[in-house]
């Protein structure tokens, strides 16, 4: 028996615009919508490793600190692939201590996505503990 969790399955956020919210993640990270089994409002979203959850909401609570990060393979290209879309983002970090850098981006909602590089994995190495 093993008491530790196996994965997240999703994560889930408010959005104020479902439709603005699915054409977003689908062009910035790939995702693609679910249609929902049951009568529900909520917007699903996949990409098949991960899936994030939006519910509409009439306007954002803009003191919830709400936040995710997305661990990308590739981060020149990844950037590269931000300024094609003309999505802004912070000063990158690095981290020398661990072969790592980050940055964040913000969705339409304000809702805010750590972007994490870590190059021992993306060449094939382990993950960083």
């Amino acid at each position: 028996m093993s008491t530790r969790p196996r994965f997240i399955h999703h994560v889930n956020f408010p959005t104020t615009d479902p439709e603005r919210t699915k054409q977003w993640y689908s062009k910035v990270f790939g995702l693609k919508a679910i249609t929902p089994k049951s009568n529900t409002k909520v917007v699903l979203m996949t990409r098949g490793n991960f899936d994030l959850h939006f519910t509409p909401v009439e306007e954002m609570d803009r003191m919830a600190p709400y936040h995710f990060a997305i661990e990308v393979e590739d981060w020149d290209g990844f950037l590269a692939h931000l300024a094609e879309l003309g999505i802004r983002h912070t000063r990158p970090i690095e981290r020398p201590e661990n072969n790592s850098k980050f940055c964040y981006i913000h969705d339409p909602d304000h809702t805010m996505i750590e972007l994490v590089y870590h190059a021992n994995i993306a060449n094939g190495g382990g993950a960083p503990r």
